[in-house]
């Protein structure tokens, strides 16, 4: 077993010799670009690690693990497009460097690329992780067209919204976890907890990113802080906020998100002094913490080593505690 820096640096080393040299060079110079913007890399170092968790070399899981990073920033780069966002990673994102054309044919072309790592491997193996990434990618898909609705729907409750990030987010980070097993050629009790344990990983995930999107540092989050309030996204902040105030602080909320104002910068601050004053803001850090522990909860159950349990169980606690 390795630190995670350590995957980090394989990783990184490994995506570096990848780097497209084809033409026509407007399809691939932008992917090229969102795949050196950097980023966590959370997804492809779980693919790694979870590989050696079970007992196969980190290289053999490479090139499933450079298929899970493509698909995410292709994800990211529609994204963008649908949200009109102006940054990703601190960074012009995509459509803004090039054009809306671009960032929706790069996209495509990254899809395609990401199946292809999958044909490295034997066709045993290769037919399990092509069937867990394509339903993992439509699930993304149905998560995306959630998001999109929940934008202007009034009711969305929060077992809903729930829901939508378990797909939207948590299911990639289940998946590449799985992958490792899949890869270590592990039993299949194994697999399915660790995916599990990635699930609940991939929740809190999610929610930690909707509370930095409000409450995160401009100079380390590396996206647009308050673009959720911006984009009148019904997060699990929003959501609770709406639970815990009174009547009159929930409609002034409510009407702030069906709005479009001149000045943003006044709408996240009313949002962000209604998410304190209400008690969402803490119930949002309380969630993130209990699915952290559900994730810790599988540990228990996989016929793994303690050292390795504690490996995992750090990994939460970090990205638990993280401000990026």
């Amino acid at each position: 077993m390795h630190a995670i820096h350590q995957y980090q640096e394989f990783f990184i080393t490994y995506l570096e010799s990848q780097t497209i040299n084809k033409e026509p060079k407007n399809l691939y110079a932008p992917i090229d670009y969102i795949l050196s913007l950097g980023g966590k890399r959370i997804r492809p170092v779980l693919t790694l690690l979870s590989a050696e968790v079970f007992e196969a070399e980190y290289t053999k899981a490479l090139p499933a693990a450079m298929a899970v990073e493509v698909f995410h920033n292709f994800s990211l780069v529609h994204d963008d497009i649908m949200d009109d966002a102006p940054l990703r990673r601190g960074q012009q994102t995509v459509h803004e460097k090039w054009n809306i054309n671009t960032g929706i044919l790069s996209g495509d072309a990254m899809l395609i690329l990401a199946y292809q790592y999958f044909e490295q491997y034997e066709p045993i193996v290769f037919r399990d992780l092509a069937k867990l990434f394509s339903k993992t990618a439509i699930e993304v898909c149905e998560g995306q067209q959630w998001d999109v609705d929940f934008e202007t729907r009034t009711d969305v409750t929060i077992p809903e919204y729930l829901k939508m990030i378990e797909y939207k987010t948590a299911v990639l980070v289940a998946a590449a976890m799985k992958m490792g097993a899949i890869i270590a050629n592990t039993s299949s009790e194994n697999a399915n907890l660790i995916y599990d344990f990635g699930l609940h990983l991939g929740l809190a995930f999610q929610l930690q990113d909707d509370y930095l999107d409000a409450f995160g540092d401009p100079e380390t989050f590396g996206k647009q802080v308050g673009g959720d309030i911006i984009e009148n996204k019904k997060t699990y902040l929003y959501l609770k906020a709406l639970e815990f105030s009174s009547k009159e602080k929930a409609t002034q909320l409510q009407t702030l998100f069906t709005t479009q104002l001149d000045n943003n910068d006044d709408k996240i601050e009313t949002a962000k002094v209604i998410f304190n004053e209400s008690g969402a803001s803490k119930a949002t850090q309380q969630a993130i913490e209990e699915y952290t522990f559900k994730a810790f909860e599988t540990l228990e159950k996989m016929t793994i080593s303690e050292e390795k349990k504690n490996i995992l169980k750090t990994f939460g606690e970090n990205l638990m505690g993280r401000t990026v």
